[in-house]
């Protein structure tokens, strides 16, 4: 395991505003203008993803920017409840953009306004079809190189579509997850018995998102009692129950956690990046994560649940990171110090 090097200024380390702040409207001044190049050069795409579902997504392409073609396509996953335009994927996005690489921002199902396109329910054990649009994206583009990474939940599908690229015949050059979920029913509890800040957050994107699938498939959905539950665990346990193929709610939380051997079979570079402040993800389960040479985790005493800010108004750290994770030559850091002793 590695040692991050991120040290934000004091004013900057806690936890909660490392969290908070990349996906706050506060930062969306200057995030976007950043953005603007891959916001014009973007195309939105649905792909086939096999078994009848489609999933959406945004290319943004060199050439569509007057620019030489890419040698590599990055796929970018958000996290649970956001979008490809989450601001957090456009900063990153951006960044690899403006480095010369192609980038497709996929929405899971049910996000990004998608709730229309498929009448099952999204849950974080559909890896099949991720692993289905990533299949697709090389069969339109099989020229390119290509890379996946996420954050969050988006993270957690990085890794397993990397764990499940070999075998599914996809050249997966490299994968990376930005504070990915390790184990389901350790960020659960967190969350449950967490701040109440991030549980209503969740909770109220959550109920957004059911009432537009119901909204969409009047016919096949009535969530009224559930959305009337009022903690994640029962909203989670009722929704497995009734809408997925598990019997209960902890096999369905073990299918999609990463640790305790699920990723021991994983044939592709791939690198992990962990907040010991995380207020999410327990960076404790990072112990549980398999043995593996095709596994570098990077741990860092700071930067929250996906934040890694140093300034409230210049790139994440992450885009560093991910440059390094990629095996690209790194831009200088923009970090204040390093926490390497």
């Amino acid at each position: 395991m590695n040692s991050a090097g991120f040290l934000p200024p004091r004013w900057l380390r806690n936890h909660h505003l490392q969290s908070i702040l990349p996906t706050s409207r506060f930062r969306r001044p200057w995030v976007m203008p950043r953005a603007r190049q891959l916001l014009t050069a973007s195309r939105p795409a649905i792909l086939d993803c096999g078994a009848g579902v489609r999933l959406s997504g945004d290319h943004s392409r060199q050439e569509d920017a007057g620019r030489v073609a890419a040698t590599t396509l990055v796929v970018l996953l958000h996290g649970w409840e956001g979008s490809a335009q989450s601001l957090y994927v456009l900063g990153l996005g951006s960044h690899l953009f403006g480095l010369g690489y192609d980038v497709f921002r996929l929405n899971f199902r049910d996000h990004g306004g998608s709730h229309g396109l498929n009448p099952g329910l999204f849950h974080s054990c559909r890896l099949d079809e991720v692993v289905g649009a990533v299949s697709r994206l090389h069969g339109l583009f099989p020229d390119k190189k290509l890379c996946i990474g996420g954050f969050s939940l988006g993270g957690n599908f990085a890794l397993r579509v990397a764990a499940r690229a070999p075998a599914s015949g996809i050249p997966v050059e490299r994968a990376f997850a930005v504070c990915p979920v390790l184990s389901p029913h350790s960020t659960l509890e967190v969350l449950e018995r967490g701040s109440f800040v991030y549980r209503q957050y969740f909770i109220q994107k959550w109920k957004r998102s059911l009432v537009e699938k119901q909204r969409c498939f009047p016919g096949i959905y009535d969530l009224k009692d559930i959305l009337a539950m009022n903690t994640m665990t029962a909203m989670t346990d009722a929704m497995v129950r009734r809408y997925s193929e598990f019997a209960d709610l902890d096999s369905y939380l073990t299918g999609y956690a990463i640790v305790d051997g699920a990723l021991a079979g994983l044939a592709v570079p791939s690198h992990a990046l962990l907040a010991a402040d995380d207020p999410i993800i327990p960076v404790r389960d990072a112990d549980r994560l398999a043995k593996t040479p095709f596994l570098s985790v990077t741990h860092s005493r700071y930067g929250g649940h996906c934040g890694f800010l140093d300034s409230f108004g210049r790139e994440s750290w992450v885009n560093q990171w991910v440059m390094r994770a990629m095996g690209a030559a790194p831009q200088p850091m923009m970090s204040g110090g390093s926490d390497e002793r």
